[in-house]
């Protein structure tokens, strides 16, 4: 293993849950250039990681007119999967779908070694996935890479949450494959690998009662002369949130493990008491003794899926959801609570991220 610098281009970057993985396997890897189109997202980036290295604009923009990065190591990214994401209408012409694209554009124009592509369990299944394959084909705009794709589950490395995720992870074809990493933790802790952690053992600790409201008031960042709240660390993400004594009455009556078809008709919504099938996650609360589910954009609203603290009648915060997403306690988040919200639920967990950093480091 060498010692030289690994620079990285860091493309759809978010908050920076990717970056933050890589940055925790080694302090070999240097983020270069990060492009994200949110502006609040590109803040949180911005401020964690340096000034001066995020493009804040789309992809497309950022192709058209910056000057491209020179001596690229590693292009990691996530391009956005709502239009094939198992979750909601699919629309397979959904704009969103043909960024790949872009991310193909930007490897043949910064030439990197080795490139990682997450996303989506469902991306692999994908007309644009198949696409990718035959950009590698001979006479393809890729055609000097090869890549493997597999789906992985962020619990099996150390996350206490239960998130799986498309992972590609490509080289030049004269480069040996970094190959995948294997796995570090399992449901019962056999064949010498550690247990799962669980949501009990990631929330060890925090307060019972959200006790940061007021620094959210008390904080803006100025950005390319816009305003936002922040930064905040994630332990000042801890905010609690104005529910309904009907939203009360149904976090109460729910219990342990438990989830919407717990209440008795009452305190059903209408839709509940006719439909009694569908998801068991619905005003669901998390299991103290498993990895959560997926933690999505929405999590501070528990009608959304299994969100309900385990033991306490509220949603998980921002600051539990940072938590459960391995956010380190020293990232910096700017915005509304609801951008905020969207930047924790759409990072790659950063056990999973520095899991992939790690085959990459270990033949570089």
């Amino acid at each position: 293993m060498g010692s030289a610098k690994i620079r990285v281009l860091d493309l759809f970057a978010g908050a920076g849950g990717l970056t933050a993985g890589f940055h925790a396997a080694s302090e070999r890897f240097e983020t270069v250039t990060a492009v994200e189109m949110d502006p609040a997202a590109a803040a949180s980036y911005e401020a964690t990681f340096g000034e001066g290295i995020v493009y804040a604009g789309s992809i497309q923009d950022w192709l058209e007119t910056a000057e491209m990065p020179e001596n690229i190591d590693v292009v990691v990214g996530g391009p956005p999967c709502q239009g094939f994401s198992q979750l909601g209408k699919q629309d397979a012409q959904d704009e969103r779908n043909f960024l790949w694209e872009q991310y193909a554009n930007t490897l043949t124009a910064v030439k990197p070694n080795y490139f990682v592509v997450e996303n989506v369990a469902a991306f692999a299944k994908s007309p644009q996935f198949q696409e990718f394959v035959k950009a590698t084909d001979k006479g393809g705009k890729l055609e000097d890479y090869t890549f493997q794709h597999k789906i992985l589950n962020s619990a099996d490395y150390g996350a206490p949450q239960a998130r799986k995720r498309a992972v590609l992870i490509g080289h030049r074809r004269e480069l040996a494959f970094p190959g995948f990493p294997a796995a570090t933790h399992n449901a019962d802790g056999s064949n010498d690998l550690e247990q799962y952690r669980t949501v009990g053992q990631a929330l060890l600790g925090v307060p019972m009662t959200p006790d940061k409201d007021e620094v959210f008031e008390e904080r803006t960042h100025e950005r390319d002369g816009k305003t936002f709240a922040g930064t905040f660390t994630p332990r000042e993400l801890h905010w609690s949130r104005n529910y309904t004594e009907l939203s009360r009455k149904r976090f109460a009556a729910i219990p342990a493990g438990g989830n919407r078809f717990d209440l008795p008709d009452e305190l059903k919504a209408k839709c509940w008491r006719t439909h009694n099938s569908g998801s068991g996650d619905v005003m669901g609360r998390l299991h103290n003794d498993k990895p959560s589910v997926t933690i999505r954009t929405e999590f501070f609203k528990p009608e959304k899926g299994r969100y309900i603290h385990p033991t306490a009648n509220r949603a998980i915060t921002h600051y539990e959801a940072a938590i459960l997403q391995g956010f380190p306690d020293t990232h910096q988040f700017v915005g509304s609570k609801t951008a905020i919200a969207r930047q924790i639920g759409n990072a790659v967990p950063i056990p999973l991220g520095k899991a992939i950093a790690r085959q990459i480091v270990s033949i570089s």
